[in-house]
């Protein structure tokens, strides 16, 4: 017995033809009782995804560029360590990007729950060591600066702005990962 009332529009045994979205979201099943989420902008295959893909991706470059400009980077553990963490995240944003782009040019939904998996791992690692990162390197820099004042011999100005594309491209990661876990989670 269905829990979805049909009108009866004859007495005996008549099939109501469907709407094509209710045809589309049921599959052609009449009686079952399936629901499609619409694309919530920002999660995998949508326009906003996209950007915030691309945007990670433009601030974890531009992090690692200035980092890797600098000559007594490798000097420090946590300058090392930023570089690292965001030229995985570099790798990570673009390659999702290009699966967004895919799915955009082909209209394909990436809303399988592997998918969404992956995704939402993928994102809470490399979230986390941005994060890590540049709280590190945050940490040094301020030590360098305001403990020691020897940002004469130093690039504090380069550590800073490294530091502080670190933390934007982490701000950038976290909606995508919210957005994928609150999907998984709602399945």
């Amino acid at each position: 017995m269905s829990s979805r009332s049909r009108p009866l529009v004859h007495p005996f045994d008549v099939e109501v033809p469907q709407l094509r979205e209710e045809a589309a979201v049921n599959n052609g099943d009449p009686h079952e009782d399936t629901v499609i989420m619409k694309d919530v902008q920002g999660m995998p295959g949508t326009s906003v995804g996209l950007a915030l893909r691309l945007f990670q991706f433009a601030f974890a470059a531009v992090s690692v560029a200035v980092m890797a400009a600098t000559s007594d980077f490798p000097s420090v553990t946590a300058f090392r360590y930023l570089v690292a963490a965001l030229s995985l995240q570099c790798l990570w944003s673009l390659s999702l990007a290009i699966v967004d782009v895919y799915a955009l040019l082909v209209k394909r939904c990436l809303r399988n729950s592997r998918v969404l998996g992956f995704f939402t791992i993928g994102d809470g690692i490399t979230s986390t060591l941005t994060f890590a990162a540049a709280c590190a390197s945050a940490g040094i820099t301020v030590l360098i600066s305001s403990d020691f004042n020897n940002c004469a011999e130093n690039h504090c100005t380069r550590f800073e702005t490294s530091t502080a594309m670190a933390f934007v491209s982490w701000f950038l990661v976290f909606p995508s990962f919210f957005l994928n876990f609150w999907s998984l989670a709602s399945r």
